[in-house]
């Protein structure tokens, strides 16, 4: 029993004080095979980095002059980027109980590295010098006798301990084994997703630089829009002068004004090549989706911290998020306004209006028409937290819905998953 227990409890320390048993040569030995290591990941990722650009610029170029595939791709594109962050932000929600349970082992098996130590001499000199036999010399039954006694009443507690041990590092590599392989995953799909965002933006590139060749008139728009901003006190009243003075917006109003409930020019779900809504958005509660994943954090009604009442819903997103339209329509204003920061507008028809605000891009112009699922925006970095019950760093999208200059109550119009998912 004596020797079994030596041998447990040995591997235990072993595993407990390798690094302190590494010598300085050896660790320096391997920190020049982690830096080697490490520089030739990079290397394969910057040669898988330009392969890829390579055959996305392949793809771009097969496309060129097709909107209705670029369209296609666009949202294709978008919805795979949102089910590739999910899937990574579970890994990642995945990971944390496991790390934490690691460190709680490894911290257990540190405190307890003096008493295994005092163990592990114990047990040496008993595996050295074991007890005398009695038959032997009967002088040396007393001594015996009395060294029974003390293993008895010693070895189950080294039985005991020596099991909590066994258990602690079975566990503890069944841990790490867990932990690396969910790394695993993580890395490729972090690989995935940068590769992925390359691609987005350079489809999303391209829809713009196809946008400005037909738009040849967008500068000078864009810049009495500015001038336009300076001069309003309201969105009402930024809507109202945009669809009467700016001829891109007033062209995008005017499309949506002939769109009335049932009306045979409507497209097709699914189509990509529609130059209008799918469906009246009197009709589609239910079916909008959430322009980014994230978590709700102000809901539509709730008093703010100035006891106002917020006009919209927003939402915390991770930085650098894209944001897709929420729905089918075109964009009327799309730059700086007041307090609102970055602000994009959509007028989705039948006097409906969808504002989104507290992008860093907008990648979207005015007149455009764009498809539910569409990308249209980017979040941008780390922001100040605005209060001490405001512990999130991430970028806050500002979502409202207007219909005739009113703001109402989003909430009736998104899918049931992204509500679910808003809320976290």
């Amino acid at each position: 029993m004596a020797t079994l227990l030596f041998g447990v409890v040995c591997s235990g320390m072993n595993l407990v004080l390798a690094q302190e048993q590494k010598g300085p040569q050896s660790a320096r030995e391997a920190e020049k095979i982690e830096r080697q290591r490490e520089l030739e990941i990079l290397r394969s990722d910057l040669d898988r980095k330009k392969a890829a650009e390579a055959q996305i610029k392949s793809e771009i170029d097969t496309i060129k002059g097709d909107r209705t595939k670029l369209t296609q791709e666009l949202v294709t594109a978008a919805e795979k980027m949102r089910q590739l962050d999910r899937k990574i932000a579970a890994t990642e929600t995945r990971l944390v109980p496991l790390d934490a349970r690691e460190n709680e082992i490894n911290g257990s098996l540190a405190a307890r590295r003096e008493v295994l130590s005092e163990v592990l001499a114990a047990l040496t000199r008993i595996g050295r010098n074991p007890a005398p036999a009695i038959l032997l010399r009967p002088e040396d039954a007393l001594s015996s006798v009395r060294s029974a006694i003390l293993l008895n009443a010693v070895i189950p507690e080294l039985r005991g301990q020596a099991e909590t041990l066994v258990n602690d590092l079975a566990e503890l590599r069944r841990l790490r084994a867990q932990i690396a392989a969910e790394r695993d995953i993580l890395s490729s799909d972090r690989a995935l997703q940068e590769q992925d965002r390359i691609r987005l933006s350079a489809l999303v590139e391209e829809r713009q630089r196809q946008q400005a060749a037909a738009e040849k008139t967008l500068q000078s728009e864009r810049a009495r829009t500015l001038a336009l901003a300076k001069q309003v006190e309201s969105v009402t009243e930024l809507v109202t002068r945009m669809e009467k003075e700016i001829e891109a917006s007033a062209r995008a109003a005017e499309a949506a004004r002939k769109l009335t409930e049932g009306q045979k020019q409507l497209g097709a779900i699914g189509d990509p090549s529609r130059i209008s809504p799918a469906i009246p958005f009197a009709q589609a509660k239910g079916r909008l989706l959430l322009p980014v994943d994230g978590t709700r954090v102000r809901d539509y009604g709730a008093a703010d911290e100035a006891g106002r009442k917020e006009k919209g819903v927003s939402v915390v997103a991770a930085a650098g998020t894209q944001v897709i339209s929420p729905c089918d329509g075109w964009v009327v204003y799309s730059g700086v306004f007041r307090s609102y920061g970055r602000l994009l507008i959509i007028n989705a028809g039948g006097g409906y209006h969808v504002l989104l605000a507290g992008m860093e891009q907008i990648t979207v112009e005015l007149g455009q028409f764009v498809l539910i699922g569409e990308p249209v925006a980017v979040m941008g970095g780390p922001r100040m937290s605005s209060s001490a019950s405001d512990t999130s760093t991430d970028p806050i999208l500002f979502i409202e819905f207007r219909k005739d200059g009113n703001t109402i109550d989003p909430t009736p119009w998104w899918a049931e998953t992204a509500n679910e998912k808003a809320r976290g």
